[in-house]
């Protein structure tokens, strides 16, 4: 790896879910080293034993996946590299960079009393910095601390935020190893970034002031600081942290909602960057037009709108084999995807494929799209909604009655023949289309709204619509006798 080559990183913690915010910032990392001929490498910041799941772990994986992102060389896990942080700290230790603190719980409770009654940030009070080892108290195991600089400011030129400066009058010397030995997280994260070459630490801006901590830990290691940018939090349309009602979901929860990866992908890129007055990008023009310095410093709003309307767009981009493919990989994930997954035959797949290009102008979302084709493979006698219930009056299932004799010689069975048939029995029937076709649409489709009702037709086939046809007119007859 040449001196000069980007290497970005996304560092997640495994605790829960990739959430939005957290793909967001993984798509930001991949982007910049994408667009520079560059790395981006995954760590697993999963020291937090007792939080840390292997469940976590394989859901920000697949969110990772199922959203396009791929990464550079194997996943680290920052637990499995201790004894690293361990030894660097030694390294300090014998530097003067770091010393050993034997301050007790009640002693440093008393400290941060202290300085807060006087109005301080800084919490500890150095008690230990200079003291002779000999001094310590038998038995305690010590923390172990930075040296800080105890004058002058820690400063980093953040590409976002811009220059941003710390007073070290007001930062503590903050503990790299705790008395069981364990690393810290500001320490672990400065180590795993150094020896993984990482030259771009791209995060969320609730990470803005671990980098005054994180920046003095390069600077005692003598170590290259890399280029920080941080990123400003997605917060709800009203401007409040983001909450579940907001969307602050899980990216497996959008998956089973119907959005595609690509309008996803879209969709995240635009929540706090911007180019020009562009919306909508293909993944190469992301790559090709993403930089730092676009993103503003404010929250993104998150609009449950807006991803609904570019979702929307993208599904109406794919053609009806991409889409039905796409359909079928959201069955596993969708609630009462099974339905559709177990009816799926070969003789289906044709009809969905038939149905797909008229029912995709009116989807936001996956999700909408099957239950729009539900009508394709729904079991007779299909169930109405209350709209289609009022169309199929006595009088219109009689006449549908007579409509399925009308068609059944029809031949070949096609949405032209179809349409020729049924305007032909209108009009010998005294009726206009309407009259027949809107009770012929609530028979076929259980709704008062779908695709063009001869698309229909021939999406069903002769002996499905016949069926159905025949079920309501069946009613019909029932009612009359009763």
């Amino acid at each position: 790896m040449t001196q000069d080559t980007v290497v970005t990183r996304f560092a997640p913690s495994p605790t829960g879910f990739l959430h939005i915010g957290g793909a967001r910032t993984a798509l930001f990392n991949w982007l910049y080293a994408r667009a520079r001929g560059g790395k981006m490498l995954l760590r697993i910041e999963d020291t937090d034993r007792e939080r840390s799941t292997q469940a976590a772990i394989d859901a920000i994986l697949d969110g990772l996946a199922w959203i396009g992102l791929d990464w550079d060389g194997d996943t680290v896990y920052q637990f499995s590299r201790a004894a690293r942080h361990r030894e660097v700290v030694e390294t300090l230790l014998a530097s003067g960079g770091a010393y050993r603190c034997y301050a007790s719980q009640a002693e440093l409770d008393a400290m941060r009393e202290k300085a807060r009654a006087e109005g301080r940030t800084r919490l500890y009070d150095g008690t230990w910095r200079d003291r002779d080892p000999s001094e310590a108290p038998a038995g305690v195991k010590p923390v172990i601390r930075l040296k800080a600089p105890l004058i002058g400011e820690t400063a980093i030129d953040d590409q976002v935020q811009g220059r941003v400066v710390w007073q070290n009058e007001n930062l503590d010397d903050l503990v790299l190893l705790r008395s069981d030995g364990t690393p810290t997280y500001m320490l672990a994260v400065v180590v795993d970034d150094h020896d993984m070459g990482v030259t771009h630490v791209i995060r969320g801006d609730d990470h803005l002031t671990n980098a005054a901590r994180q920046k003095q830990i390069y600077d005692a290691l003598g170590w290259t600081v890399p280029t920080f940018a941080h990123i400003p939090l997605i917060h709800g349309p009203d401007g409040s942290k983001m909450s579940k009602r907001h969307g602050a979901l899980g990216v497996d929860a959008y998956r089973a909602m119907g959005y595609l990866p690509a309008a996803m992908r879209n969709y995240l890129v635009r929540l706090g960057w911007s180019h020009g007055d562009q919306e909508i990008f293909s993944t190469e023009e992301m790559v090709a037009a993403f930089d730092l310095p676009q993103i503003g410093r404010s929250p993104a709003r998150f609009d449950f709108a807006k991803l609904e309307s570019l979702n929307g767009h993208y599904i109406r981009q794919l053609d009806a084999p991409a889409l039905l493919a796409e359909i079928e990989k959201l069955l596993p994930h969708m609630a009462q995807g099974d339905e559709l997954a177990r009816k799926l035959t070969p003789a289906l797949r044709d009809k969905l494929l038939l149905a797909l290009p008229g029912l995709k102008e009116r989807a936001k979302t996956l999700v909408d799209l099957v239950e729009q084709a539900r009508f394709v493979y729904a079991d007779r006698p299909i169930a109405l909604d209350d709209k289609a219930k009022a169309l199929l009056t006595a009088d219109a299932r009689a006449v549908l009655g007579r409509l399925a004799t009308a068609l059944a010689p029809v031949e070949p069975w096609t949405a032209e023949a179809t349409e020729a048939a049924v305007r032909s029995f209108a009009e010998e029937q005294g009726l206009k289309l309407g009259a027949v076709a809107q009770p012929l649409r609530a028979a076929l489709t259980g709704r008062a709204t779908s695709p063009g009702i001869f698309e229909v037709l021939a999406t069903l086939g002769r002996e499905e619509c016949l069926g159905r046809l025949t079920d309501q007119a069946g009613l019909a007859t029932v009612a009359s006798e009763a």
